[in-house]
């Protein structure tokens, strides 16, 4: 069984927030707490580090004790983010979280372990497939990932179905985003 020594949570926090006008999600704050600390809080018991998929350089990362990893390859989405993460995993799993999910419930990441396989799994909730959450191999996706920037496939969709991880249905669940000024205000963040 998978246990917390052998996970590390890559939070990917490298968007460009386009439709919230290019502002960094990961420093949205919800009652005064920025989304990448609320992510990597809600973890902490679980997993043995926190590496933070980000492009952005920012001082704050590192004074709250985060380890930051840009895309070595850039301007290819959540898989630049995803490959950055595998090269600097020191774990042989991967637990990914994009830093704009408004929250998880408690069952997220023992249910993903429960179903991982050799691969890994992704969620589903009410709202659809998840695929950037998702409970990764580590020595897999440092194969899979090259192959698909190749091969110029980006989709993190296709790179599950490719690495035929389980995809996990949570019935009941949503786990929403913070894409657009309209998701800020539902999830009751100010917005200015």
């Amino acid at each position: 069984m998978i246990g917390i020594p052998e996970i590390t949570l890559g939070i990917l926090a490298g968007g460009r927030a386009t439709r919230l006008g290019g502002c960094d999600k990961a420093w949205l704050e919800r009652d005064g707490v920025p989304q990448v600390l609320r992510v990597a809080r809600r973890f902490a018991g679980e997993v043995s580090g926190v590496l933070v998929s980000a492009n952005r350089p920012d001082a704050r990362y590192p004074s709250h004790g985060l380890t930051v990893v840009a895309d070595r390859i850039p301007d290819v989405g959540p898989l630049g983010g995803l490959d950055a993460l595998a090269a600097a995993c020191a774990t042989p799993w991967l637990l990914t979280i994009p830093v704009d999910l408004v929250g998880v419930n408690e069952c997220l990441l023992p249910t993903l372990i429960a179903s991982a396989g050799d691969s890994g799994a992704l969620a589903q909730d009410d709202d659809g497939v998840q695929p950037l959450v998702a409970l990764w191999r580590v020595e897999t996706l440092r194969h899979a990932v090259p192959q698909a920037l190749n091969a110029d496939k980006y989709a993190m969709q296709a790179l599950q179905e490719r690495l035929d991880m389980a995809c996990v249905r949570f019935t009941g669940v949503r786990f929403g985003n913070l894409n657009t000024p309209a998701d800020l205000v539902a999830a009751g963040m100010a917005t200015s």
